[in-house]
Protein backbone atom coordinates (compact mmCIF):
# COMPACT_ATOMS: atom_id res chain seq x y z
CA UNK A 1 0.00 0.00 0.00
CA UNK A 2 2.83 2.47 0.66
CA UNK A 3 4.70 1.86 -2.80
CA UNK A 4 1.47 2.23 -4.90
CA UNK A 5 1.58 6.24 -5.38
CA UNK A 6 5.33 6.06 -5.50
CA UNK A 7 4.39 3.47 -8.33
CA UNK A 8 1.71 6.19 -9.62
CA UNK A 9 4.20 8.95 -10.01
CA UNK A 10 6.60 7.22 -11.73
CA UNK A 11 4.65 6.48 -14.17
CA UNK A 12 3.02 9.35 -14.86
CA UNK A 13 4.26 11.31 -18.23
CA UNK A 14 7.01 13.50 -17.30
CA UNK A 15 6.72 16.71 -18.80
CA UNK A 16 9.17 18.38 -21.14
CA UNK A 17 11.35 21.32 -18.95
CA UNK A 18 12.22 24.69 -20.95
CA UNK A 19 15.70 26.16 -19.90
CA UNK A 20 16.20 29.79 -21.56
CA UNK A 21 18.73 31.37 -19.02
CA UNK A 22 21.00 32.52 -21.43
CA UNK A 23 18.35 33.92 -24.22
CA UNK A 24 16.14 35.60 -21.51
CA UNK A 25 19.46 37.37 -20.20
CA UNK A 26 20.42 38.35 -23.60
CA UNK A 27 16.70 39.55 -24.46
CA UNK A 28 17.31 41.39 -21.12
CA UNK A 29 20.30 43.58 -22.09
CA UNK A 30 19.20 44.18 -25.59
CA UNK A 31 16.03 45.63 -23.62
CA UNK A 32 18.26 47.59 -21.66
CA UNK A 33 16.93 46.31 -18.62
CA UNK A 34 18.24 45.42 -14.95
CA UNK A 35 16.95 42.14 -13.26
CA UNK A 36 14.78 44.49 -11.25
CA UNK A 37 12.83 46.24 -14.35
CA UNK A 38 11.97 42.74 -15.96
CA UNK A 39 11.26 41.62 -12.43
CA UNK A 40 8.16 44.76 -12.03
CA UNK A 41 7.33 44.33 -15.62
CA UNK A 42 6.47 40.85 -15.37
CA UNK A 43 5.00 40.75 -11.31
CA UNK A 44 7.57 38.39 -9.57
CA UNK A 45 10.85 39.09 -7.53
CA UNK A 46 14.16 39.46 -9.01
CA UNK A 47 15.87 36.83 -7.27
CA UNK A 48 13.29 34.83 -9.30
CA UNK A 49 14.47 36.14 -12.88
CA UNK A 50 17.99 35.91 -11.44
CA UNK A 51 17.03 31.98 -11.35
CA UNK A 52 15.72 31.65 -14.64
CA UNK A 53 18.68 33.12 -16.00
CA UNK A 54 21.10 30.90 -14.72
CA UNK A 55 18.94 27.72 -15.38
CA UNK A 56 18.23 27.08 -12.02
CA UNK A 57 14.65 27.35 -12.64
CA UNK A 58 12.59 26.16 -16.03
CA UNK A 59 10.88 28.39 -17.98
CA UNK A 60 6.73 27.79 -17.02
CA UNK A 61 3.83 28.18 -20.04
CA UNK A 62 2.65 31.12 -18.26
CA UNK A 63 5.83 32.59 -17.55
CA UNK A 64 6.60 32.10 -21.58
CA UNK A 65 3.26 33.82 -22.22
CA UNK A 66 3.97 36.50 -19.38
CA UNK A 67 7.23 37.45 -21.30
CA UNK A 68 5.70 37.44 -24.91
CA UNK A 69 2.77 39.70 -24.24
CA UNK A 70 4.88 42.24 -22.40
CA UNK A 71 7.50 42.33 -24.65
CA UNK A 72 6.15 41.72 -27.44
CA UNK A 73 7.86 38.76 -28.67
CA UNK A 74 7.62 36.08 -30.93
CA UNK A 75 7.78 33.18 -28.25
CA UNK A 76 10.14 31.07 -30.12
CA UNK A 77 12.56 33.41 -29.94
CA UNK A 78 12.39 32.31 -26.30
CA UNK A 79 11.76 28.81 -26.34
CA UNK A 80 15.00 28.23 -27.87
CA UNK A 81 14.11 27.71 -31.90
CA UNK A 82 16.84 29.90 -32.57
CA UNK A 83 19.68 27.54 -31.22
CA UNK A 84 18.48 25.33 -34.08
CA UNK A 85 20.34 27.28 -36.62
CA UNK A 86 23.04 28.19 -34.49
CA UNK A 87 23.51 24.01 -33.82
CA UNK A 88 23.65 23.48 -37.31
CA UNK A 89 26.34 26.48 -38.07
CA UNK A 90 28.39 24.73 -35.14
CA UNK A 91 28.33 21.32 -36.46
CA UNK A 92 29.74 22.33 -40.00
CA UNK A 93 32.23 23.92 -38.50
CA UNK A 94 33.11 21.10 -36.61
CA UNK A 95 33.71 19.25 -39.76
CA UNK A 96 36.64 20.70 -40.46
CA UNK A 97 39.72 17.81 -40.44
CA UNK A 98 41.09 19.69 -37.51
CA UNK A 99 38.79 18.60 -34.97
CA UNK A 100 39.02 15.33 -36.21
CA UNK A 101 40.30 13.57 -33.70
CA UNK A 102 37.84 15.67 -30.67
CA UNK A 103 34.84 13.19 -29.88
CA UNK A 104 31.79 15.54 -30.10
CA UNK A 105 29.07 14.17 -29.62
CA UNK A 106 25.75 15.73 -31.48
CA UNK A 107 24.12 15.95 -28.00
CA UNK A 108 27.41 18.26 -26.65
CA UNK A 109 26.78 20.76 -29.25
CA UNK A 110 23.39 20.84 -29.10
CA UNK A 111 23.77 21.84 -25.65
CA UNK A 112 26.63 24.81 -26.43
CA UNK A 113 24.58 26.33 -28.42
CA UNK A 114 21.74 26.19 -26.46
CA UNK A 115 23.19 27.33 -23.21
CA UNK A 116 26.09 29.02 -24.47
CA UNK A 117 25.38 31.35 -27.16
CA UNK A 118 27.91 33.94 -26.76
CA UNK A 119 30.38 31.08 -26.35
CA UNK A 120 29.05 29.65 -29.70
CA UNK A 121 29.17 32.84 -31.61
CA UNK A 122 32.78 33.70 -30.68
CA UNK A 123 33.94 30.64 -31.59
CA UNK A 124 32.16 30.76 -34.70
CA UNK A 125 33.51 34.29 -35.09
CA UNK A 126 37.29 33.05 -34.67
CA UNK A 127 36.37 29.86 -36.84
CA UNK A 128 35.61 32.60 -39.50
CA UNK A 129 38.29 34.82 -39.10
CA UNK A 130 40.76 31.62 -39.15
CA UNK A 131 39.24 30.90 -42.65
CA UNK A 132 39.97 34.46 -44.00
CA UNK A 133 43.73 34.57 -42.63
CA UNK A 134 44.51 31.48 -44.35
CA UNK A 135 43.08 32.63 -47.37
CA UNK A 136 44.87 35.61 -46.67
CA UNK A 137 48.15 33.64 -46.08
CA UNK A 138 47.62 31.79 -49.47
CA UNK A 139 47.31 34.66 -51.53
CA UNK A 140 50.64 36.48 -50.08
CA UNK A 141 52.47 33.64 -50.74
CA UNK A 142 51.23 33.29 -54.21
CA UNK A 143 51.58 36.87 -54.81
CA UNK A 144 55.02 37.00 -53.51
CA UNK A 145 56.28 33.98 -56.03
CA UNK A 146 54.79 35.77 -58.90
CA UNK A 147 55.98 39.56 -58.36
CA UNK A 148 58.32 39.17 -55.12
CA UNK A 149 57.34 41.54 -52.42
CA UNK A 150 55.98 44.24 -54.31
CA UNK A 151 52.94 42.67 -54.84
CA UNK A 152 50.48 45.18 -53.75
CA UNK A 153 49.06 43.14 -49.81
CA UNK A 154 45.82 45.46 -50.32
CA UNK A 155 44.02 44.45 -53.09
CA UNK A 156 40.32 44.81 -52.57
CA UNK A 157 39.26 42.24 -54.85
CA UNK A 158 40.83 39.98 -53.21
CA UNK A 159 40.04 41.17 -49.66
CA UNK A 160 36.22 40.75 -50.25
CA UNK A 161 36.86 37.45 -52.10
CA UNK A 162 38.32 36.05 -49.15
CA UNK A 163 35.58 37.65 -47.18
CA UNK A 164 33.06 35.60 -49.32
CA UNK A 165 34.79 32.08 -49.38
CA UNK A 166 35.42 31.91 -46.08
CA UNK A 167 31.59 31.96 -45.35
CA UNK A 168 31.17 29.67 -48.12
CA UNK A 169 28.99 32.51 -49.93
CA UNK A 170 26.35 31.87 -47.42
CA UNK A 171 24.62 34.43 -45.23
CA UNK A 172 21.77 32.71 -43.28
CA UNK A 173 20.75 35.89 -41.59
CA UNK A 174 20.27 38.23 -44.98
CA UNK A 175 18.39 34.96 -46.31
CA UNK A 176 15.81 35.63 -43.53
CA UNK A 177 15.67 38.90 -43.59
CA UNK A 178 14.71 39.23 -47.58
CA UNK A 179 13.01 36.02 -47.37
CA UNK A 180 10.44 38.41 -44.97
CA UNK A 181 10.75 41.59 -47.19
CA UNK A 182 9.62 39.07 -50.47
CA UNK A 183 6.14 38.32 -47.96
CA UNK A 184 5.56 42.30 -47.52
CA UNK A 185 6.73 42.63 -51.25
CA UNK A 186 3.80 39.67 -52.64
CA UNK A 187 1.31 41.40 -51.03
CA UNK A 188 1.35 44.21 -53.55
CA UNK A 189 1.29 43.95 -56.93
CA UNK A 190 5.31 44.04 -57.94
CA UNK A 191 8.54 46.00 -56.53
CA UNK A 192 7.84 48.91 -57.90
CA UNK A 193 4.05 48.63 -56.21
CA UNK A 194 6.00 47.98 -52.80
CA UNK A 195 8.46 50.51 -53.12
CA UNK A 196 5.50 53.24 -54.38
CA UNK A 197 3.58 52.39 -51.14
CA UNK A 198 6.43 51.85 -48.62
CA UNK A 199 8.88 54.30 -49.63
CA UNK A 200 6.79 56.67 -52.11
CA UNK A 201 9.56 56.08 -54.97
CA UNK A 202 8.23 55.32 -58.66
CA UNK A 203 10.50 53.81 -60.88
CA UNK A 204 11.40 55.47 -64.33
CA UNK A 205 12.83 54.49 -67.28
CA UNK A 206 15.17 56.93 -69.56
CA UNK A 207 17.91 56.29 -71.83
CA UNK A 208 21.38 55.64 -71.32
CA UNK A 209 22.58 58.73 -72.91
CA UNK A 210 20.48 60.24 -70.08
CA UNK A 211 21.81 58.21 -67.31
CA UNK A 212 25.19 58.58 -68.63
CA UNK A 213 26.78 55.54 -67.45
CA UNK A 214 24.82 54.82 -64.65
CA UNK A 215 22.13 51.58 -64.44
CA UNK A 216 20.03 53.28 -61.72
CA UNK A 217 20.25 56.27 -59.81
CA UNK A 218 18.01 56.95 -56.77
CA UNK A 219 16.65 60.45 -57.03
CA UNK A 220 15.72 61.18 -53.49
CA UNK A 221 14.30 65.06 -54.66
CA UNK A 222 11.92 63.55 -57.21
CA UNK A 223 11.23 60.50 -55.00
CA UNK A 224 12.34 58.28 -58.37
CA UNK A 225 14.45 55.32 -58.84
CA UNK A 226 15.90 56.00 -62.40
CA UNK A 227 16.95 52.65 -64.52
CA UNK A 228 18.52 52.61 -67.96
CA UNK A 229 16.08 51.51 -70.29
CA UNK A 230 18.41 49.32 -71.81
CA UNK A 231 18.05 47.19 -69.06
CA UNK A 232 16.34 43.49 -70.15
CA UNK A 233 13.21 42.41 -67.11
CA UNK A 234 15.21 39.86 -65.30
CA UNK A 235 18.04 42.88 -65.10
CA UNK A 236 15.46 45.91 -64.22
CA UNK A 237 13.82 43.63 -61.60
CA UNK A 238 17.15 43.01 -59.89
CA UNK A 239 18.04 46.89 -60.17
CA UNK A 240 15.03 47.16 -57.76
CA UNK A 241 15.93 44.73 -55.98
CA UNK A 242 19.09 46.08 -55.07
CA UNK A 243 17.58 49.17 -54.17
CA UNK A 244 15.08 47.76 -51.74
CA UNK A 245 17.69 46.00 -50.15
CA UNK A 246 19.90 49.25 -49.47
CA UNK A 247 16.49 51.21 -48.29
CA UNK A 248 15.70 48.38 -46.07
CA UNK A 249 18.21 46.10 -45.48
CA UNK A 250 21.08 48.16 -44.23
CA UNK A 251 21.31 47.25 -40.83
CA UNK A 252 22.12 43.76 -41.90
CA UNK A 253 24.21 44.00 -44.63
CA UNK A 254 26.12 46.54 -41.44
CA UNK A 255 26.00 43.14 -39.20
CA UNK A 256 27.34 40.73 -41.93
CA UNK A 257 30.54 43.17 -42.50
CA UNK A 258 31.33 43.73 -39.06
CA UNK A 259 32.51 40.40 -38.63
CA UNK A 260 35.43 41.02 -41.32
CA UNK A 261 38.19 42.81 -41.06
CA UNK A 262 39.33 44.88 -44.17
CA UNK A 263 42.68 46.48 -45.32
CA UNK A 264 41.51 48.75 -47.44
CA UNK A 265 38.38 50.95 -47.87
CA UNK A 266 37.61 50.05 -51.04
CA UNK A 267 37.85 46.26 -50.41
CA UNK A 268 34.57 47.11 -47.50
CA UNK A 269 33.58 49.21 -50.03
CA UNK A 270 33.24 46.24 -52.61
CA UNK A 271 31.87 43.28 -49.66
CA UNK A 272 29.34 45.85 -49.05
CA UNK A 273 28.01 45.82 -53.10
CA UNK A 274 28.75 41.55 -52.96
CA UNK A 275 26.13 41.46 -49.72
CA UNK A 276 23.64 44.36 -51.68
CA UNK A 277 23.76 42.34 -54.61
CA UNK A 278 22.81 38.74 -52.10
CA UNK A 279 20.47 40.45 -50.68
CA UNK A 280 18.28 41.66 -53.87
CA UNK A 281 18.96 37.92 -55.30
CA UNK A 282 17.24 36.56 -52.42
CA UNK A 283 14.27 38.91 -52.32
CA UNK A 284 14.01 37.93 -55.73
CA UNK A 285 14.46 34.31 -55.07
CA UNK A 286 13.68 33.68 -51.33
CA UNK A 287 14.77 31.28 -49.58
CA UNK A 288 12.35 28.56 -48.62
CA UNK A 289 10.78 28.64 -52.48
CA UNK A 290 13.65 28.65 -54.37
CA UNK A 291 15.49 25.86 -51.86
CA UNK A 292 12.10 23.96 -52.51
CA UNK A 293 11.75 24.72 -56.55
CA UNK A 294 15.62 23.27 -57.33
CA UNK A 295 14.71 19.90 -55.96
CA UNK A 296 11.40 20.00 -58.11
CA UNK A 297 13.36 20.60 -61.10
CA UNK A 298 16.35 18.90 -60.55
CA UNK A 299 18.48 22.22 -60.39
CA UNK A 300 17.24 22.84 -64.59
CA UNK A 301 19.04 26.41 -64.28
CA UNK A 302 16.84 27.38 -67.25
CA UNK A 303 13.86 26.43 -66.14
CA UNK A 304 14.46 27.81 -62.69
CA UNK A 305 15.49 31.58 -63.90
CA UNK A 306 11.60 31.55 -65.91
CA UNK A 307 10.21 30.65 -62.71
CA UNK A 308 11.51 33.12 -60.81
CA UNK A 309 12.12 36.11 -63.78
CA UNK A 310 15.63 36.01 -63.47
CA UNK A 311 18.50 35.94 -65.70
CA UNK A 312 20.52 32.35 -66.09
CA UNK A 313 23.55 33.80 -64.08
CA UNK A 314 21.79 35.41 -61.35
CA UNK A 315 20.18 32.28 -60.80
CA UNK A 316 23.04 30.60 -61.16
CA UNK A 317 25.07 32.50 -58.61
CA UNK A 318 22.11 32.50 -56.51
CA UNK A 319 22.41 28.30 -56.37
CA UNK A 320 25.56 28.78 -54.86
CA UNK A 321 24.50 29.88 -51.92
CA UNK A 322 21.78 27.76 -50.31
CA UNK A 323 24.00 26.41 -47.45
CA UNK A 324 21.51 27.89 -44.65
CA UNK A 325 22.47 25.30 -41.70
CA UNK A 326 19.74 22.29 -41.79
CA UNK A 327 18.34 23.25 -45.33
CA UNK A 328 21.55 22.48 -47.62
CA UNK A 329 20.99 22.01 -50.97
CA UNK A 330 23.83 21.03 -53.16
CA UNK A 331 26.93 23.28 -52.92
CA UNK A 332 28.11 24.36 -55.77
CA UNK A 333 31.14 26.14 -57.54
CA UNK A 334 30.97 29.50 -59.94
CA UNK A 335 33.34 31.33 -62.23
CA UNK A 336 32.85 33.55 -64.96
CA UNK A 337 35.32 34.52 -67.37
CA UNK A 338 36.27 36.60 -70.44
CA UNK A 339 37.44 34.94 -73.73
CA UNK A 340 40.70 35.98 -72.54
CA UNK A 341 40.21 34.00 -69.62
CA UNK A 342 40.47 36.91 -67.14
CA UNK A 343 38.26 35.91 -64.09
CA UNK A 344 35.79 38.32 -62.96
CA UNK A 345 33.81 36.37 -61.01
CA UNK A 346 34.33 33.57 -58.51
CA UNK A 347 32.63 31.69 -56.03
CA UNK A 348 32.82 28.59 -53.83
CA UNK A 349 31.08 26.61 -51.99
CA UNK A 350 32.00 22.78 -52.86
CA UNK A 351 35.90 22.66 -52.73
CA UNK A 352 36.68 23.51 -55.83
CA UNK A 353 40.77 24.38 -56.39
CA UNK A 354 40.53 27.47 -58.14
CA UNK A 355 43.70 29.11 -59.98
CA UNK A 356 44.19 32.15 -57.55
CA UNK A 357 46.75 33.59 -60.06
CA UNK A 358 47.32 33.37 -63.34
CA UNK A 359 44.79 31.35 -65.94
CA UNK A 360 42.91 28.66 -65.36
CA UNK A 361 42.79 24.99 -67.47
CA UNK A 362 42.21 25.31 -71.25
CA UNK A 363 41.04 21.56 -71.22
CA UNK A 364 37.94 23.26 -68.96
CA UNK A 365 34.83 23.31 -71.04
CA UNK A 366 34.47 27.13 -69.95
CA UNK A 367 36.76 28.43 -72.26
CA UNK A 368 35.48 26.53 -75.34
CA UNK A 369 31.70 27.44 -74.68
CA UNK A 370 32.17 30.91 -76.38
CA UNK A 371 32.29 28.42 -79.56
CA UNK A 372 28.80 27.59 -78.86
CA UNK A 373 26.92 30.76 -77.72
CA UNK A 374 23.98 30.01 -75.34
CA UNK A 375 24.45 26.46 -75.11
CA UNK A 376 24.94 24.80 -72.32
CA UNK A 377 28.10 22.39 -72.14
CA UNK A 378 28.28 19.97 -69.73
CA UNK A 379 31.35 18.28 -68.46
CA UNK A 380 33.09 15.88 -66.08
CA UNK A 381 36.17 16.75 -64.53
CA UNK A 382 39.18 14.32 -63.25
CA UNK A 383 41.89 16.66 -60.87
CA UNK A 384 45.75 15.43 -60.76
CA UNK A 385 45.12 14.26 -56.94
CA UNK A 386 41.55 12.17 -58.01
CA UNK A 387 38.86 14.27 -56.96
CA UNK A 388 35.89 14.21 -59.81
CA UNK A 389 33.14 17.36 -60.38
CA UNK A 390 30.25 18.22 -62.85
CA UNK A 391 30.38 21.37 -64.24
CA UNK A 392 27.88 23.01 -66.80
CA UNK A 393 29.25 26.37 -68.73
CA UNK A 394 27.61 28.82 -70.83
CA UNK A 395 27.70 32.25 -72.25
CA UNK A 396 26.03 35.42 -71.29
CA UNK A 397 25.73 38.36 -72.42
CA UNK A 398 25.74 42.24 -70.57
CA UNK A 399 24.93 45.19 -72.22
CA UNK A 400 23.29 45.60 -75.66
CA UNK A 401 19.75 46.30 -75.30
CA UNK A 402 19.75 48.55 -78.50
CA UNK A 403 21.23 48.67 -82.10
CA UNK A 404 24.63 49.73 -81.82
CA UNK A 405 25.28 49.40 -77.51
CA UNK A 406 28.32 47.97 -76.67
CA UNK A 407 27.98 43.77 -75.30
CA UNK A 408 30.41 41.84 -73.18
CA UNK A 409 30.14 38.23 -73.91
CA UNK A 410 31.18 35.91 -71.15
CA UNK A 411 31.34 32.08 -69.89
CA UNK A 412 30.34 31.15 -66.87
CA UNK A 413 30.55 27.35 -65.08
CA UNK A 414 28.79 25.99 -62.45
CA UNK A 415 30.04 22.74 -60.83
CA UNK A 416 29.51 20.29 -57.67
CA UNK A 417 31.94 17.51 -56.64
CA UNK A 418 30.61 14.21 -58.21
CA UNK A 419 29.04 12.83 -55.32
CA UNK A 420 26.26 15.22 -55.56
CA UNK A 421 26.03 15.56 -59.70
CA UNK A 422 23.20 12.66 -59.89
CA UNK A 423 20.87 15.12 -58.40
CA UNK A 424 21.29 17.24 -61.50
CA UNK A 425 18.94 17.16 -64.60
CA UNK A 426 22.08 17.64 -66.95
CA UNK A 427 23.61 13.79 -65.78
CA UNK A 428 20.39 11.84 -66.23
CA UNK A 429 19.77 9.98 -69.00
CA UNK A 430 23.28 9.92 -70.76
CA UNK A 431 24.76 6.79 -70.97
CA UNK A 432 28.24 6.42 -72.22
CA UNK A 433 28.71 9.87 -70.45
CA UNK A 434 29.16 9.29 -66.80
CA UNK A 435 32.10 9.91 -64.32
CA UNK A 436 34.33 7.42 -65.91
CA UNK A 437 34.74 9.70 -69.12
CA UNK A 438 36.22 12.67 -66.87
CA UNK A 439 38.36 15.10 -68.63
CA UNK A 440 41.93 15.23 -66.86
CA UNK A 441 42.35 18.73 -66.35
CA UNK A 442 45.10 20.73 -63.84
CA UNK A 443 44.50 23.88 -61.42
CA UNK A 444 46.44 25.64 -63.69
CA UNK A 445 49.95 25.14 -65.80
CA UNK A 446 52.24 26.14 -63.24
CA UNK A 447 50.17 23.49 -60.55
CA UNK A 448 49.86 20.73 -62.84
CA UNK A 449 52.12 17.46 -63.27
CA UNK A 450 50.18 15.56 -65.91
CA UNK A 451 53.48 15.08 -68.23
CA UNK A 452 51.51 14.46 -71.68
CA UNK A 453 48.93 17.49 -71.64
CA UNK A 454 49.38 19.00 -75.20
CA UNK A 455 47.61 22.33 -73.89
CA UNK A 456 49.75 23.33 -71.32
CA UNK A 457 51.21 26.62 -71.25
CA UNK A 458 54.15 26.53 -68.69
CA UNK A 459 55.95 23.83 -66.98
CA UNK A 460 54.83 23.00 -63.59
CA UNK A 461 57.15 24.76 -60.78
CA UNK A 462 60.26 23.23 -59.31
CA UNK A 463 60.06 20.65 -61.88
CA UNK A 464 63.34 20.14 -64.13
CA UNK A 465 62.83 21.16 -68.15
CA UNK A 466 64.18 18.89 -70.46
CA UNK A 467 65.73 20.50 -73.56
CA UNK A 468 63.82 17.66 -76.17
CA UNK A 469 63.75 18.97 -79.57
CA UNK A 470 62.70 15.46 -81.28
CA UNK A 471 60.21 15.13 -78.81
CA UNK A 472 57.39 12.74 -80.58
CA UNK A 473 54.46 14.21 -78.64
CA UNK A 474 52.77 16.86 -78.71
CA UNK A 475 53.43 18.37 -75.63
CA UNK A 476 55.25 21.30 -75.69
CA UNK A 477 57.18 20.68 -72.54
CA UNK A 478 59.43 18.46 -71.35
CA UNK A 479 60.12 17.82 -67.93
CA UNK A 480 61.74 15.41 -65.65
CA UNK A 481 59.69 12.72 -63.61
CA UNK A 482 61.38 14.17 -60.38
Amino acid sequence: MILQPAIRIMTMPTERRLYVGPNLRRLRRDLGLTQADMAADLEVSASYVALLERNHRPLSAEMLLRLAQTYKLDMSTLAGAGAANETARLQAVLKDPMFADIDLPTLEISDMASNFPGVTEALLRLYTTYQEEQLALADRGAERFEAGDQADPTDPVAESRRFLAARRNSFPGLDDAAERLAQAVSGHDSLTGYLKARHGLRARRLPSSVMVGSVRRLDRHRKEILLDDGLDAASQSFQLALQLAYLELRAEIDAELEGGSFASESGERLTRRALASYAAAAILMPYSTFARAVEARHYDVEALARQFGASFEQTAHRLTTLQKPGQERVPFFFIRVDPAGNVSKRLDGAGFPFARHGGGCPLWSVHQAFTTPRQIVTQWLELPDGQRFFSIARTVTAGGGGFGAPRVERAIALGCAAEHAGRLIYTRDRPGLGAEAATPIGVTCRLCHRTECTARSAPPIGRQILSDDVRGTGAPFGFSDT
